[in-house]
């Protein structure tokens, strides 16, 4: 009886540790690391070539307030942007407004950028008093949510000036303004592009040539962009395939006795099996032996 009850646990121990072994094995892990898309915001940037003194000196005009960006969560609202060295070397102020904020965010679920801009006025060199342009409100937003299609849009609230006269903006095409011996400004309003993953929004975009009174002391080309944002959509998280599991490869019976183990059709299951036999064969002689034993 004890042989018995030893053979018996010996079997069920080694059967039992193969299909532990074999899960272990067969395991596999998704990876967890996703793209959780991208946002920008900025609230003014100039892209302006100034000439002073009859061109004979050339300036830059790179100006970006407010500018953030995600993947973290970002917000700025600083309220002026100054450019030094332009206006006799003092200090020149290229926006002033009561609010200018922009804010970016990310998560696993969309991207978000915004700006607001509310009673702005805008600068440039050569026209101290006079300015360039001025809203009463301008917001921009780009939403680019999982799952769904991105938007962008852009609003405008108040009255708008530009150069001293007002005027009316349409979201269909440019608006024109020209002022005789101050300069020319053409403004887009409401730009707005969308793709499957992204979105991108410019509330206004300005491309002016200032010459006031053709004197020559300050010419200003260029562009200039209020409530540029944009943002992309967060990547899908890949998939990962179950782990498949192949199906034993069986072999005809009556193989050539000279074929090898590889050609019988051995699984990883196999070693599993074999020990069991070897215990179970030397649990039987040890029966047999005790039972000889016994008997004499």
């Amino acid at each position: 009886m004890s042989a018995r009850r030893f053979t018996a646990t010996a079997a069920a121990t080694v059967l039992a540790a193969g299909p532990v072994v074999l899960a272990g094995a067969g395991s596999a892990h998704a990876s967890a690391d996703a793209d959780h898309g991208r946002a920008s915001a900025v609230v003014l940037r100039t892209g302006l070539d100034v000439s002073l003194l009859n061109k004979t000196v050339n300036v830059p005009l790179a100006v970006s307030l407010n500018e953030v960006r995600a993947p973290q969560s970002a917000e700025r609202t600083a309220l002026t942007a100054r450019l030094d060295g332009v206006d006799g070397g003092q200090p020149f102020s290229v926006l002033r407004a009561d609010v200018a904020s922009a804010k970016a965010t990310v998560s696993a679920s969309g991207a978000e950028a915004s700006t607001n801009l509310t009673h702005a006025r805008i600068h440039v060199p050569g026209l101290p008093l006079l300015s360039l342009i001025e809203v009463g409100q301008v917001t921009s937003k780009a939403t680019c949510e999982a799952g769904r299609k991105p938007v962008a849009s852009a609003t405008l609230l108040g009255g708008v000036t530009v150069l001293g006269k007002k005027v009316t903006l349409t979201v269909g095409g440019p608006t024109e303004v020209k002022v005789p011996g101050v300069g020319e400004v053409r403004i887009d309003f409401s730009r707005t592009r969308t793709t499957s993953r992204t979105a991108a929004a410019a509330a206004l975009e300005l491309k002016l040539s200032v010459n006031p009174l053709k004197l020559n002391v300050a010419d200003v080309e260029g562009t200039l962009t209020l409530g540029s944002v944009t943002c992309e959509t967060p990547a899908a998280a890949p998939v990962s395939a179950p782990a498949s599991v192949s199906a034993p490869d069986i072999k005809p019976q009556g193989a050539p006795a000279e074929s090898g183990l590889a050609e019988t059709g051995g699984t990883s299951t196999t070693p599993f099996v074999v020990g069991a036999a070897v215990v179970l064969l030397a649990a039987g002689g040890a029966a047999v032996a005790l039972g000889r034993r016994r008997r004499s």
